[in-house]
């Protein structure tokens, strides 16, 4: 059993690295050195996502000239604002609210010219808020896939290429109402690789993926209503605007923070507290438990001095640092969180092994649908439960990550960053 007061050092070094990674999304500073030029015409700020609110008051802040303009974010996420209006809605499944929201950008899209320009504010989350079903389909509609996409363990990529093409607003749409005028993307990244056209489900950015890739992530997740939606993919009636349309001839995107950024900036403060950072991606994907399993194994690689980066032995005390978005595939009916499915399965993985531990938080603070950024797990994590009663491995069959480690007393809870690079983990390995 580990003495409290190395428990609590431990925590407290997990967290430093993890609120390293926040600062280094902060919204704030990333706009502040990424500012577009004024124009003569008007500029109207539009923006999607978790952190678009915080994006919206670090513009406004830093803007002379005059501003107008409507923000859709997350329920509780929201930030006061002077001269643009935020609107709160539903995230991960579309609502009502961000219908409407939508809508009023299209038309604010719509009203613009030459001389004005529009700038979007895209953040992770935004491809659910900002939710305007295509011709025919209805709000119902999008809710059930999402729904059953939600579920099927997809990536966020696949789940997006479908977003794009059942919508009036995504996949370049946005861009091409906005045209002529001309089009700004000030964006956050949280997904793998930092594609433009995933982000948010690319408004104001060219589509490569078609219908048919639409089709077949349905397909591949035998995904087979609401029938409405699989008609309308199957119809094909307007495809996405696809790279080289000149409707892009007047739009810019600029990358304002990143995943790669803020994994760089924990492994900063681990150098200074003289441990080894071992970035290994900032674009890991696949199943919770089974990135679980592998990050296990490189944790063990390196605690037994057998980890090796060129011609050099990596020793503890160490950290493997990694990022990206992991998927579950629900079957049990526990509180979930993909972050917290990560740590269950390490832990099993790990089984006790002396001297590392562990934290994984989704960036936004909200890890799946429940009130904890994620958890943080200790070497005597499954020793403390079974004196509880509780089977780690019955939690993680039943997808109840949260309720193992609320159980613990080690959820992470931050409530709402009003950032999101999405995932971050610490593996910690000291000797």
């Amino acid at each position: 059993m580990i003495r409290r007061d190395q428990t609590a050092a431990t925590g407290e070094t997990l967290r430093a690295l993890f609120y390293a990674a926040l600062a280094a999304a902060d919204p704030r500073q990333a706009l502040e050195r990424r500012m577009p030029t004024p124009v003569h015409g008007r500029t109207v700020l539009v923006g999607a996502g978790k952190a678009s609110a915080a994006m919206a008051r670090a513009f406004e802040t830093a803007w002379s000239g005059p501003l107008e303009g409507l923000v859709l974010t997350r329920y509780g996420h929201a930030v006061p604002c002077d001269r643009v209006e935020i609107v709160e809605a539903g995230h991960p499944v579309p609502d009502v609210a961000g219908e409407r929201a939508a809508r009023r950008i299209l038309a604010l899209a719509r009203s613009l010219g030459a001389d004005d320009q529009f700038v979007f504010l895209a953040s992770g989350g935004g491809s659910a808020l900002l939710s305007l079903p295509a011709p025919r389909l209805t709000l119902d509609d999008k809710q059930a896939v999402t729904r059953a996409l939600l579920r099927s363990g997809a990536t966020i990529t696949e789940i997006n290429t479908v977003r794009k093409h059942l919508s009036a607003i995504k996949g370049g749409r946005l861009a091409a109402a906005a045209a002529p005028a001309r089009v700004v993307t000030l964006a956050i990244s949280d997904v793998p690789g930092d594609d433009p056209d995933v982000i948010a489900s690319g408004p104001t950015v060219p589509d490569p993926t078609t219908f048919a890739d639409a089709r077949a992530v349905l397909a591949r997740y035998r995904i087979d209503e609401p029938a409405a939606v699989l008609a309308h993919l199957a119809e094909e009636a307007q495809e996405t605007p696809k790279p080289g349309d000149p409707i892009f001839s007047r739009a810019k995107f600029d990358l304002i923070a990143s995943p790669q950024v803020s994994l760089q900036s924990a492994a900063a403060v681990a150098v200074q507290r003289q441990i080894v950072p071992i970035v290994l991606s900032d674009r890991i994907e696949g199943e919770a438990r089974q990135v679980g399993l592998v990050h296990a194994g490189i944790a063990l690689q390196v605690r037994a001095g057998k980890f090796r980066v060129g011609d050099r032995l990596v020793a503890p005390p160490a950290v493997l640092l990694s990022g990206g978005e992991t998927t579950v595939t629900v079957t049990g009916k526990g509180q979930g969180g993909r972050n917290v499915e990560f740590l269950l399965a390490l832990a099993m993985a790990l089984d006790g092994a002396d001297g590392i531990s562990a934290l994984a938080c989704d960036t936004d603070g909200i890890d799946g649908t429940e009130d904890n950024a994620g958890a943080i797990v200790y070497p005597d994590s499954l020793t403390r439960a079974a004196a509880r009663g509780i089977s780690a491995r019955v939690a993680l069959a039943d997808n109840n990550g949260y309720g193992f480690f609320a159980a613990l007393g080690d959820l992470v809870v931050t409530g709402p960053t009003l950032t999101n690079v999405n995932d971050f983990r610490a593996v910690l390995v000291l000797d």
